[in-house]
Protein backbone atom coordinates (compact mmCIF):
# COMPACT_ATOMS: atom_id res chain seq x y z
CA UNK A 1 0.00 0.00 0.00
CA UNK A 2 1.17 3.19 -0.47
CA UNK A 3 1.98 5.38 2.64
CA UNK A 4 0.63 8.63 3.64
CA UNK A 5 1.98 12.16 1.99
CA UNK A 6 4.29 13.47 4.68
CA UNK A 7 3.71 16.71 6.76
CA UNK A 8 6.34 19.30 7.13
CA UNK A 9 6.46 21.73 10.10
CA UNK A 10 9.42 24.14 10.09
CA UNK A 11 11.40 22.58 6.75
CA UNK A 12 10.91 19.24 8.80
CA UNK A 13 9.24 16.18 6.83
CA UNK A 14 6.82 14.45 9.53
CA UNK A 15 4.69 11.23 9.26
CA UNK A 16 0.94 13.17 9.48
CA UNK A 17 0.63 11.96 12.84
CA UNK A 18 0.94 14.62 15.92
CA UNK A 19 0.53 12.65 19.28
CA UNK A 20 -1.05 15.10 21.23
CA UNK A 21 -0.08 15.94 25.33
CA UNK A 22 -1.49 14.89 28.04
CA UNK A 23 -1.01 15.59 31.45
CA UNK A 24 -0.23 15.43 34.39
CA UNK A 25 2.33 13.30 33.57
CA UNK A 26 0.74 10.82 30.87
CA UNK A 27 3.10 11.92 27.96
CA UNK A 28 6.48 12.61 29.23
CA UNK A 29 9.75 11.96 27.75
CA UNK A 30 9.50 7.63 27.36
CA UNK A 31 6.53 8.47 24.96
CA UNK A 32 7.23 11.58 23.01
CA UNK A 33 10.75 10.51 22.43
CA UNK A 34 9.45 7.05 21.08
CA UNK A 35 7.08 9.22 18.82
CA UNK A 36 9.98 11.16 17.45
CA UNK A 37 12.13 8.12 16.86
CA UNK A 38 9.52 6.79 14.81
CA UNK A 39 9.48 10.10 12.20
CA UNK A 40 6.25 11.84 13.76
CA UNK A 41 5.49 14.46 16.49
CA UNK A 42 5.55 13.26 20.07
CA UNK A 43 4.35 16.01 22.29
CA UNK A 44 5.44 16.39 26.39
CA UNK A 45 2.73 17.78 28.67
CA UNK A 46 4.41 20.28 30.79
CA UNK A 47 2.44 20.48 33.79
CA UNK A 48 3.40 18.92 36.85
CA UNK A 49 5.93 16.50 35.44
CA UNK A 50 7.60 16.49 39.22
CA UNK A 51 6.06 13.20 39.71
CA UNK A 52 7.92 11.40 37.42
CA UNK A 53 11.13 12.66 39.41
CA UNK A 54 11.22 11.70 43.00
CA UNK A 55 14.34 13.38 44.14
CA UNK A 56 11.60 16.91 43.16
CA UNK A 57 8.88 15.02 44.82
CA UNK A 58 10.64 15.05 47.83
CA UNK A 59 12.26 18.42 47.94
CA UNK A 60 8.50 19.81 47.52
CA UNK A 61 7.76 17.51 50.09
CA UNK A 62 10.60 19.37 52.31
CA UNK A 63 9.75 22.74 50.79
CA UNK A 64 6.04 22.69 50.14
CA UNK A 65 5.69 26.45 48.60
CA UNK A 66 4.43 27.58 45.28
CA UNK A 67 7.68 28.69 44.37
CA UNK A 68 9.60 25.65 44.88
CA UNK A 69 7.52 23.49 43.26
CA UNK A 70 7.09 25.92 40.07
CA UNK A 71 10.79 25.42 40.17
CA UNK A 72 10.71 21.94 40.56
CA UNK A 73 8.44 21.39 37.77
CA UNK A 74 10.63 23.33 35.74
CA UNK A 75 13.87 21.33 36.30
CA UNK A 76 11.45 18.51 35.51
CA UNK A 77 10.22 19.68 32.24
CA UNK A 78 13.89 20.25 31.07
CA UNK A 79 15.09 16.63 32.15
CA UNK A 80 12.14 15.15 29.76
CA UNK A 81 13.27 17.31 27.39
CA UNK A 82 16.59 16.40 26.73
CA UNK A 83 15.60 12.60 27.76
CA UNK A 84 13.16 12.16 24.72
CA UNK A 85 15.18 14.13 22.33
CA UNK A 86 18.12 11.60 23.32
CA UNK A 87 15.38 8.75 22.98
CA UNK A 88 14.36 10.54 19.40
CA UNK A 89 17.98 10.45 18.46
CA UNK A 90 17.30 13.17 16.17
CA UNK A 91 14.33 12.08 14.41
CA UNK A 92 10.59 13.77 14.22
CA UNK A 93 10.39 16.68 16.49
CA UNK A 94 9.62 17.07 20.14
CA UNK A 95 7.12 18.90 20.94
CA UNK A 96 5.83 21.06 24.55
CA UNK A 97 2.25 21.66 25.03
CA UNK A 98 1.67 24.37 27.04
CA UNK A 99 -1.90 25.21 28.54
CA UNK A 100 -2.96 29.07 28.16
CA UNK A 101 -4.62 28.55 31.52
CA UNK A 102 -1.78 27.76 33.43
CA UNK A 103 -0.34 30.48 35.60
CA UNK A 104 2.86 29.81 35.00
CA UNK A 105 2.77 29.05 31.27
CA UNK A 106 5.39 31.81 30.03
CA UNK A 107 7.71 30.00 32.02
CA UNK A 108 7.22 26.88 30.60
CA UNK A 109 7.39 28.23 27.58
CA UNK A 110 10.76 29.80 28.27
CA UNK A 111 12.09 26.56 29.70
CA UNK A 112 10.91 24.70 26.69
CA UNK A 113 12.82 27.09 24.45
CA UNK A 114 16.27 26.71 26.76
CA UNK A 115 15.67 22.96 26.50
CA UNK A 116 16.00 22.73 22.85
CA UNK A 117 12.28 21.75 22.22
CA UNK A 118 11.30 21.56 18.66
CA UNK A 119 7.83 22.82 18.78
CA UNK A 120 5.34 24.80 21.29
CA UNK A 121 1.91 23.21 20.73
CA UNK A 122 -0.79 26.06 23.08
CA UNK A 123 -4.24 25.16 24.00
CA UNK A 124 -6.78 25.92 26.82
CA UNK A 125 -6.96 29.30 25.81
CA UNK A 126 -6.16 31.68 23.05
CA UNK A 127 -2.47 31.68 22.68
CA UNK A 128 -1.95 35.84 21.60
CA UNK A 129 0.81 36.43 23.00
CA UNK A 130 2.77 33.23 22.20
CA UNK A 131 4.91 34.70 19.33
CA UNK A 132 5.96 37.56 21.59
CA UNK A 133 6.88 34.84 24.25
CA UNK A 134 9.38 32.80 21.76
CA UNK A 135 10.47 35.88 19.63
CA UNK A 136 14.14 35.31 18.31
CA UNK A 137 13.86 31.72 19.07
CA UNK A 138 13.85 29.54 15.82
CA UNK A 139 10.90 26.67 17.30
CA UNK A 140 7.76 26.10 15.89
CA UNK A 141 3.97 27.68 17.31
CA UNK A 142 1.52 25.66 17.39
CA UNK A 143 -1.93 26.40 18.67
CA UNK A 144 -5.21 24.47 19.53
CA UNK A 145 -8.37 25.81 18.34
CA UNK A 146 -11.64 24.55 17.75
CA UNK A 147 -13.17 26.69 15.28
CA UNK A 148 -12.75 28.77 12.43
CA UNK A 149 -13.70 31.95 14.31
CA UNK A 150 -10.52 31.60 16.95
CA UNK A 151 -8.35 30.26 13.98
CA UNK A 152 -9.11 33.67 12.41
CA UNK A 153 -8.29 35.69 14.98
CA UNK A 154 -5.05 33.80 16.25
CA UNK A 155 -3.97 34.63 12.11
CA UNK A 156 -4.72 38.43 12.43
CA UNK A 157 -3.25 38.84 15.74
CA UNK A 158 -0.22 36.93 14.97
CA UNK A 159 -0.10 38.90 11.61
CA UNK A 160 0.80 42.12 13.76
CA UNK A 161 3.59 40.48 14.92
CA UNK A 162 5.25 39.16 12.00
CA UNK A 163 4.31 35.49 13.06
CA UNK A 164 2.40 32.63 11.70
CA UNK A 165 1.46 29.74 13.32
CA UNK A 166 3.75 26.59 11.74
CA UNK A 167 0.99 24.33 12.29
CA UNK A 168 -2.67 24.42 13.59
CA UNK A 169 -4.63 21.45 15.22
CA UNK A 170 -8.20 21.34 15.38
CA UNK A 171 -9.53 20.07 18.00
CA UNK A 172 -13.60 18.79 17.74
CA UNK A 173 -14.75 19.08 21.10
CA UNK A 174 -17.19 16.19 20.54
CA UNK A 175 -14.28 13.33 19.98
CA UNK A 176 -11.50 14.99 21.92
CA UNK A 177 -10.47 13.87 25.61
CA UNK A 178 -10.09 16.20 28.49
CA UNK A 179 -10.41 19.25 28.68
CA UNK A 180 -12.90 20.87 25.48
CA UNK A 181 -12.32 23.76 23.87
CA UNK A 182 -16.18 24.80 24.56
CA UNK A 183 -18.03 27.11 26.92
CA UNK A 184 -20.15 24.63 27.81
CA UNK A 185 -21.86 21.61 27.41
CA UNK A 186 -24.66 22.38 25.42
CA UNK A 187 -21.80 23.58 22.65
CA UNK A 188 -20.31 20.40 21.92
CA UNK A 189 -22.58 18.99 18.97
CA UNK A 190 -22.60 22.46 17.79
CA UNK A 191 -21.88 21.93 13.86
CA UNK A 192 -19.01 24.67 13.86
CA UNK A 193 -17.04 21.86 15.16
CA UNK A 194 -17.16 19.95 12.54
CA UNK A 195 -13.51 19.17 10.82
CA UNK A 196 -14.93 19.59 7.12
CA UNK A 197 -16.22 22.96 7.89
CA UNK A 198 -13.51 24.26 9.47
CA UNK A 199 -11.00 23.24 7.27
CA UNK A 200 -12.81 25.22 4.20
CA UNK A 201 -13.69 28.03 6.43
CA UNK A 202 -9.99 28.18 7.08
CA UNK A 203 -8.51 28.28 3.92
CA UNK A 204 -11.56 31.16 2.71
CA UNK A 205 -9.61 33.23 5.89
CA UNK A 206 -6.09 32.05 4.44
CA UNK A 207 -7.03 33.10 1.23
CA UNK A 208 -8.78 36.42 2.61
CA UNK A 209 -5.01 37.54 4.58
CA UNK A 210 -3.05 36.47 1.67
CA UNK A 211 -1.56 33.66 3.30
CA UNK A 212 -0.24 30.10 0.84
CA UNK A 213 -3.22 27.83 1.62
CA UNK A 214 0.22 25.05 1.66
CA UNK A 215 1.69 26.98 3.92
CA UNK A 216 0.21 26.49 7.58
CA UNK A 217 -0.27 22.70 7.84
CA UNK A 218 -4.19 21.78 9.57
CA UNK A 219 -3.79 18.79 11.64
CA UNK A 220 -7.32 17.16 12.88
CA UNK A 221 -7.70 15.89 16.36
CA UNK A 222 -10.16 13.98 17.97
CA UNK A 223 -12.12 10.96 16.89
CA UNK A 224 -9.39 9.62 14.70
CA UNK A 225 -9.25 5.54 15.49
CA UNK A 226 -7.61 3.90 11.82
CA UNK A 227 -5.61 4.10 8.68
CA UNK A 228 -9.12 4.71 6.74
CA UNK A 229 -9.99 8.31 9.33
CA UNK A 230 -6.55 9.30 9.02
CA UNK A 231 -6.38 9.09 4.86
CA UNK A 232 -10.25 10.38 4.81
CA UNK A 233 -9.27 13.34 6.35
CA UNK A 234 -5.59 14.13 4.60
CA UNK A 235 -7.49 13.81 1.25
CA UNK A 236 -10.29 16.55 2.80
CA UNK A 237 -7.87 18.51 3.18
CA UNK A 238 -5.89 18.32 6.42
CA UNK A 239 -1.85 17.50 6.70
CA UNK A 240 -1.83 15.56 9.46
CA UNK A 241 -4.10 13.94 12.44
CA UNK A 242 -3.67 13.98 16.10
CA UNK A 243 -4.57 11.60 18.51
CA UNK A 244 -4.12 11.32 22.31
CA UNK A 245 -6.17 8.39 24.35
CA UNK A 246 -4.43 5.97 21.79
CA UNK A 247 -0.58 6.89 22.52
CA UNK A 248 -1.46 7.16 25.90
CA UNK A 249 -1.98 3.13 26.29
CA UNK A 250 0.57 2.07 24.25
CA UNK A 251 3.45 0.42 26.02
CA UNK A 252 6.13 3.01 25.95
CA UNK A 253 3.12 5.68 27.63
CA UNK A 254 4.33 7.02 30.84
CA UNK A 255 1.70 6.03 32.56
CA UNK A 256 0.88 3.31 35.38
CA UNK A 257 0.18 0.40 33.66
CA UNK A 258 -3.55 0.47 35.41
CA UNK A 259 -4.13 3.54 33.72
CA UNK A 260 -3.65 2.42 30.58
CA UNK A 261 -5.73 -0.69 31.76
CA UNK A 262 -8.53 1.51 32.38
CA UNK A 263 -8.74 3.52 29.35
CA UNK A 264 -8.55 0.75 27.02
CA UNK A 265 -11.23 -1.47 28.94
CA UNK A 266 -14.00 1.61 28.80
CA UNK A 267 -16.81 1.11 26.38
CA UNK A 268 -18.58 4.44 25.50
CA UNK A 269 -21.06 4.34 28.48
CA UNK A 270 -18.00 4.60 30.38
CA UNK A 271 -17.19 7.85 29.32
CA UNK A 272 -19.01 11.32 30.76
CA UNK A 273 -18.75 14.73 30.21
CA UNK A 274 -18.86 17.30 32.94
CA UNK A 275 -17.66 20.83 34.04
CA UNK A 276 -14.24 21.20 35.07
CA UNK A 277 -12.61 23.40 37.76
CA UNK A 278 -11.14 25.19 34.19
CA UNK A 279 -15.33 26.35 34.26
CA UNK A 280 -14.73 23.92 30.71
CA UNK A 281 -16.51 20.86 29.74
CA UNK A 282 -14.59 18.06 30.03
CA UNK A 283 -14.60 13.85 28.78
CA UNK A 284 -13.35 11.27 31.36
CA UNK A 285 -13.44 7.65 32.01
CA UNK A 286 -16.61 7.23 34.91
CA UNK A 287 -14.37 5.92 37.90
CA UNK A 288 -15.37 5.71 41.39
CA UNK A 289 -14.08 8.97 42.25
CA UNK A 290 -15.90 10.82 39.27
CA UNK A 291 -19.22 9.22 39.42
CA UNK A 292 -19.07 10.18 43.57
CA UNK A 293 -18.25 13.64 42.86
CA UNK A 294 -20.79 14.06 39.97
CA UNK A 295 -23.54 12.32 42.56
CA UNK A 296 -22.65 15.17 44.83
CA UNK A 297 -21.76 17.52 42.62
CA UNK A 298 -24.59 20.14 43.56
CA UNK A 299 -24.35 19.60 47.06
CA UNK A 300 -20.94 20.51 46.59
CA UNK A 301 -21.76 23.85 44.56
CA UNK A 302 -24.41 24.69 47.73
CA UNK A 303 -21.71 24.28 50.18
CA UNK A 304 -19.23 25.72 48.63
CA UNK A 305 -20.68 28.31 46.53
CA UNK A 306 -18.35 31.45 46.13
CA UNK A 307 -15.97 31.08 49.36
CA UNK A 308 -12.38 30.77 48.25
CA UNK A 309 -10.60 28.26 49.24
CA UNK A 310 -6.60 27.67 50.11
CA UNK A 311 -4.83 25.32 47.39
CA UNK A 312 -4.70 21.96 48.33
CA UNK A 313 -1.59 21.56 47.28
CA UNK A 314 -0.17 24.62 47.17
CA UNK A 315 0.83 24.78 43.52
CA UNK A 316 -1.89 27.10 42.77
CA UNK A 317 -1.85 25.42 38.85
CA UNK A 318 -4.61 27.28 37.18
CA UNK A 319 -5.06 30.87 36.62
CA UNK A 320 -8.77 30.32 37.43
CA UNK A 321 -9.89 27.62 39.62
CA UNK A 322 -13.13 26.90 40.82
CA UNK A 323 -12.28 25.34 43.94
CA UNK A 324 -9.24 27.81 44.57
CA UNK A 325 -11.14 31.25 43.96
CA UNK A 326 -14.79 29.56 44.79
CA UNK A 327 -16.11 30.58 41.16
CA UNK A 328 -19.62 28.49 41.65
CA UNK A 329 -20.37 27.47 38.00
CA UNK A 330 -16.75 25.69 37.47
CA UNK A 331 -16.45 22.73 38.65
CA UNK A 332 -14.84 22.18 43.12
CA UNK A 333 -11.83 19.38 43.22
CA UNK A 334 -8.20 19.67 42.97
CA UNK A 335 -7.26 18.68 39.82
CA UNK A 336 -3.84 18.29 40.19
CA UNK A 337 -4.19 15.93 43.31
CA UNK A 338 -6.98 13.69 40.94
CA UNK A 339 -4.65 13.45 37.55
CA UNK A 340 -1.56 12.85 39.83
CA UNK A 341 -3.86 9.65 41.38
CA UNK A 342 -4.65 8.92 37.45
CA UNK A 343 -1.21 8.71 36.94
CA UNK A 344 -0.27 6.36 39.14
CA UNK A 345 -3.12 4.12 38.30
CA UNK A 346 -5.27 4.98 41.48
CA UNK A 347 -8.86 3.80 39.64
CA UNK A 348 -10.78 4.60 43.59
CA UNK A 349 -9.28 8.31 43.24
CA UNK A 350 -8.08 9.40 40.04
CA UNK A 351 -9.70 11.43 37.02
CA UNK A 352 -9.00 9.56 33.89
CA UNK A 353 -9.31 11.53 30.70
CA UNK A 354 -9.97 9.82 27.72
CA UNK A 355 -11.97 10.20 24.18
CA UNK A 356 -14.63 9.47 23.18
CA UNK A 357 -14.18 6.66 20.15
CA UNK A 358 -12.99 3.11 20.08
CA UNK A 359 -8.96 2.52 20.28
CA UNK A 360 -7.55 1.10 17.15
CA UNK A 361 -6.41 -1.97 18.69
CA UNK A 362 -9.51 -1.90 21.18
CA UNK A 363 -8.49 -2.90 24.43
CA UNK A 364 -5.18 -4.35 23.69
CA UNK A 365 -2.01 -2.72 24.42
CA UNK A 366 0.53 -2.10 21.72
CA UNK A 367 3.60 -0.20 20.78
CA UNK A 368 4.32 3.17 19.06
CA UNK A 369 5.68 1.28 16.36
CA UNK A 370 2.71 -1.16 15.86
CA UNK A 371 0.05 1.71 16.43
CA UNK A 372 1.85 4.05 13.55
CA UNK A 373 2.37 1.03 11.23
CA UNK A 374 -1.63 0.82 11.61
CA UNK A 375 -2.43 4.58 10.82
CA UNK A 376 0.07 4.85 8.20
CA UNK A 377 0.21 1.36 6.59
CA UNK A 378 -3.26 -0.15 7.95
CA UNK A 379 -1.01 -3.04 8.61
CA UNK A 380 -1.55 -4.91 12.29
CA UNK A 381 1.83 -6.50 13.04
CA UNK A 382 1.83 -9.39 15.47
CA UNK A 383 -1.92 -8.68 16.65
CA UNK A 384 -2.39 -12.27 16.23
CA UNK A 385 0.38 -12.88 19.00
Amino acid sequence: MTPLPSMTIRGRTLLPIVQGGMGVGISASRLAGAVAKEGAMGTIASIDLRHHHPDLLELCKQDPTQATMEAANLTALRREITAAKAISEGRGMVAVNVMRAVGSYAAAVKTACESGADAIVMGAGLPLDLPDLTQGVDIALIPILSDSRGIALVLKKWLKKNRLPDAIVIEHPAHAGGHLGVANIADIPNERFEFQRVIDETMLTFDSLGIDRAQIPLIVAGGIDSHAAVRHWLTAGASGVQLGTAFAVTQEGDAHPEFKRILADATPEDIVEFVSVTGLPARAVNTPWLSRYLRNEQRIRDKIGSRPHACPTGLNCLSACGLRDGIEKFGHFCIDTRLAAALRGDRANGLFFRGREALPFGSAIRSVRELLDLLILDVRPGLAA
